[in-house]
């Protein structure tokens, strides 16, 4: 599983101009999944995710997580993470996990940060998304749960 992690002040996902899941303050994690991907991968992210020191403490240093600062999440299923263009310039998705698949492990991850006690928002599985947010820092970090 891939995650496209960023801190945000602010961020919404809309479908077909209704918002469907915002959040505050926190993180907006990109979450792609393929084939051989796992329940063991999921945990891997989920865990590392509210893990992640990347907001400030009072001496202006990353060293806070989101569980830290009580930040919410906001989870959107991307299947483009595992886009290739290596060869040409018209991405290949052969990697990215049949939709069933990827569902179930999207499904486990939010369920993982529920259960750590993180509110999570979510857009829709599958649907055609408008994301949108404001990049705080800016701060992007890219997790892979296979190195």
């Amino acid at each position: 599983m891939r995650a496209l992690i960023q801190r945000s002040k602010e961020a919404k996902v809309t479908v077909d101009g209704t918002v469907v899941g915002s959040i505050d303050r926190g993180l907006v994690v990109l979450l792609g999944v393929t084939h051989d991907d796992s329940d063991a991968d999921a945990v891997y992210l989920a865990e590392k995710v509210v893990g992640l020191r990347i907001f400030e403490d009072e001496s202006g240093k990353m060293n806070l997580s989101l569980t830290d600062t009580g930040g919410a999440l906001l989870s959107v299923s991307q299947f483009t993470l595992y886009g290739d263009v290596r060869k040409g310039k018209r991405p290949n998705f052969m990697a990215a996990a049949k939709p069933d698949h990827a569902l179930k492990l999207y499904e486990r991850f939010n369920e993982l940060l529920r259960d750590g006690g993180i509110h999570v928002e979510t857009g829709r599985f599958g649907e055609m998304m408008d994301v949108s947010l404001v990049n705080w820092g800016p701060v992007t970090i890219w997790l892979d749960s296979k190195g």
